[in-house]
């Protein structure tokens, strides 16, 4: 897992598993959000599986799912309440990071 430090309180990664989770903590993150939608490839963990491992480590998780049609206004602002609702720092995840970036340079948009 390489996680991508974009400033203090927001870094992003690819795809996390379970198993990622000890790591997670470790580096400090309070919050995770996941960017990518259920069923995305086969094999791929479910937000479910993450989100029930993340919870009993005490990590709130919320789904934002970005899919191929990229990031429209709905996803933006629910990502903007999830960083005014959620403890900071935060990862964010994808597949390969790229959306997660994405939609987080489209919050300062709308936070100017």
């Amino acid at each position: 897992m390489e996680i991508r430090k974009i400033n203090d309180e927001y870094s992003v990664a690819g795809q996390i598993t379970a198993d990622d989770l000890g790591a997670i903590v470790d580096q400090g993150f309070k919050s995770i959000v996941c960017h990518r939608p259920d069923a995305e490839v086969d094999g791929q963990p479910t937000f479910a599986e993450i989100g029930a491992a993340a919870k009993a480590r005490g990590i709130e998780m919320r789904h934002i799912p970005v899919g191929r049609e990229g990031v429209g206004f709905a996803q933006v602002q629910e990502f903007v309440d999830a960083l005014d609702e959620m403890d900071r720092p935060m990862l964010g995840y994808c597949r390969s990071g790229a959306r997660s970036t994405t939609i987080y340079q489209q919050t300062l948009h709308i936070q100017a």
